[in-house]
């Protein structure tokens, strides 16, 4: 096996130049591969994350509106909204909510053990509810109670933030009270005074935006109802329902009071909801796929270029071979293993470069750290592009005749 590489690193010192080229190549494909698939990686995932939310049955409509309703208006006017909605035919329950999981708007809180604490145990997305919330959106309590009507309150956008009772998640109650019992414990949400958690629901998810995404179920149900100028609808529908109950509901709505805002983009189905949230995410995984797919052409393209001009250089050095005997394979052999070490070459300083590459995004960025499962895939892939890239200019070798050892160069 010595004899036969030793031949091969004299031909590749002699062609120093794109040896080099082709090594820092495959070294640069390996960095930036790994890592651009480990962005998509990352991106699919967040973009499969389950909301908690029946996003087939659930419409979202987003109402404004005109001038500055008092909050006696205000609380009249989304009263009258309710059961206008709730007599649409198709419709199965509704609420109104500052907010929604995977939606754009909605209050953050720290949540305490106690008023004095310093230091929040963990932030949790707020989200305006009532007793219609929970079957609404289809969401699991796990544990404890729903609210009740009696629990329902009224708040204005300034008023402080003071719930009675609150109905929190599962990872939110995991975060605080890890024996596994919520019910019935006192927290304090930002800095009001302490609320009973009643109920624990299964899943409810925040934002999507990558700041939450280290608490991204920790969410928390309040029982009031926002008194703003303008709210969002969650409605719940029937199987199959959903565009004969937005005509419906959008004469209902207007008809019961036209002086409102309800645009176009203010009506969306979940799935809508979730495609909007996970725009940017589904951009980025696009963008990096491409650049993989780039890349790995380009430097299969490189490999067949390089191989082929060597090919031609020698032509008279494969006649002679054959003439003295080699066969077929030994110089398709020849020319997989000149590859294959060129190849070698680049993964082992590809493979540095990729864990510097990742330790700069997770400085600048803050992104995770790249497993190690990343670069060993990648170093297969790359190593097996550069066999398939060259098999097509080394079966031409391969296939020239010993008279080329007569002819002239």
């Amino acid at each position: 096996m010595a004899m036969q590489i030793r031949p091969i690193i004299s031909a590749l010192w002699h062609h120093k130049s794109g040896t080099v080229l082709i090594v820092l190549q495959i070294a640069l494909t390996l960095a930036i591969v790994c890592n651009a698939l480990f962005i998509v990686h990352q991106r699919v995932t967040r973009m499969s994350r389950p909301s908690g939310v029946d996003e087939a049955q659930v419409l979202v409509i987003r109402n404004q509106w005109i001038g500055d309703p008092t909050q006696q208006q205000a609380r009249a006017l989304m009263s009258s909204d309710l059961e206008t909605l709730r007599r649409v035919p198709g419709v199965v329950d509704v609420y109104a909510s500052n907010g929604y999981p995977l939606g754009t708007d909605g209050w953050s809180k720290g949540v305490r053990y106690t008023m004095d604490q310093k230091s929040a145990a963990s932030p949790t997305a707020i989200y305006f509810a009532d007793e219609h919330a929970l079957a609404t959106l289809g969401l699991k309590l796990v544990a404890g109670r729903n609210f009740r009507a009696n629990d329902i309150g009224d708040m204005a956008p300034r008023d402080s933030l003071m719930p009675r009772v609150i109905i929190i998640t599962k990872a939110l109650a995991d975060k605080l009270f890890p024996d596994g019992h919520a019910v019935g414990r006192q927290v304090c949400i930002g800095n009001a005074p302490p609320s009973t958690i009643v109920g624990v629901v299964e899943r409810m998810q925040t934002w999507s935006g990558s700041f939450s995404d280290a608490w991204v179920e920790r969410s928390t149900l309040v029982p009031f109802r926002l008194l703003a100028s303008s709210t969002a609808y969650l409605v719940r529908v029937q199987p199959g329902a959903s565009q004969d109950v937005v005509r419906a509901a959008l004469r209902g709505l207007f008809a019961a009071n036209p002086l409102r805002v309800i645009g176009a983009k203010d009506v969306q189905a979940y799935d809508q909801v979730r495609a909007s949230a996970y725009r940017s995410d589904r951009g980025m995984a696009i963008l990096m796929g491409v650049i993989c797919l780039v890349l790995l052409a380009t430097t299969a393209a490189g490999i067949v270029g390089l191989t082929s001009f060597w090919v031609g250089q020698r032509r008279k050095h494969i006649g002679v071979r054959r003439a003295l005997g080699a066969t077929k394979n030994d110089i398709l052999r020849y020319f997989c293993t000149e590859n294959l070490l060129i190849s070698v070459g680049g993964v082992i300083i590809g493979a540095q470069l990729t864990v510097a590459l990742n330790a700069l995004l997770v400085h600048r960025f803050e992104m995770q750290r790249l497993s190690l499962t990343y670069v060993a895939v990648g170093i297969v892939v790359v190593l097996l592009l550069g066999q398939c890239a060259v098999l097509v200019p080394a079966w031409r070798a391969s296939r020239l005749p010993p008279v080329e050892a007569t002819r002239s160069v």
